[in-house]
């Protein structure tokens, strides 16, 4: 038996894989780890370990990504395979860091209604915006996550590391996704990622936006299902 471990993105939940997980192949565990408790990448990839088989598939999106980053410093040689999708390896800007500050004050006064509504107009693609499906999907997910969970995967996000070094040192297979129209963290990152990685394989997803596995789940799940054939 195959094992992989999906880390979902901010206020996402194991919605953000369910298209990708009804469709794997035949033999493969699932687990999705819980990125919701801790306020510290570093407390997360523990948790993530401790509940992990021994050797698996990481997936990681967004901050999924930074997670499996953190991950792989701990314990390198558990990762089997690296999965990385519309996600960034630099640290947060001071920009970044003040506009998840503004964004943890307006969810503790408003609830996270208004903040999902703001994120929305950049996790999916412009032509996405009208997708009441879709839309329905990340916002129900956000309620699920809460205010609490999300402050403390904002202090998370923002005192991660930067991750080249960390790239640098990955040495199983590794494949880099992300979508044509991600705002958040546009190909050119995903490029960084992948010329920064030995031996990556960089799959660029058209017609996507932030939340690639979501918006083209057709896609990713093709992308991915090729690629766990190497295991």
């Amino acid at each position: 038996m195959n094992n992989i471990v999906f880390v979902p993105g901010l206020l996402c939940t194991e919605a953000l894989y369910a298209p990708q997980v009804a469709c794997l192949p035949e033999g493969w565990n699932t687990r999705i780890a819980d990125h919701r408790r801790d306020d510290s990448m570093e407390a997360i990839a523990r948790r993530l370990l401790d509940n992990a088989p021994e050797q698996f598939v990481l997936v990681g999106l967004s901050m999924g990504g930074y997670i499996a980053y953190e991950t792989i410093r701990q314990a390198p040689k558990r990762v089997r395979g690296l999965v990385l999708i519309d996600t960034s390896a630099r640290a947060d800007r001071p920009d970044q860091t003040a506009m998840r500050e503004g964004a943890i004050e307006l969810a503790h006064s408003e609830g996270i209604a208004p903040v999902i509504n703001e994120l929305i107009k950049v996790f999916i693609a412009e032509s996405r915006q009208g997708d009441e499906g879709l839309t329905g999907i990340i916002r129900a997910m956000a309620k699920e996550t809460g205010v609490a969970a999300f402050e403390r995967q904002q202090r998370a996000i923002m005192g991660r590391s930067d991750a080249f070094q960390t790239l640098a040192t990955v040495h199983c297979p590794t494949l880099v996704m992300c979508g044509d129209e991600d705002a958040l963290t546009p190909p050119k990152l995903a490029e960084e990622i992948a010329n920064g990685t030995p031996g990556a394989e960089l799959k660029i997803i058209k017609g996507s936006g932030h939340l690639a596995t979501l918006e083209r789940p057709e896609a990713v799940s093709k992308a991915l299902n090729r690629f766990l054939k190497r295991f």
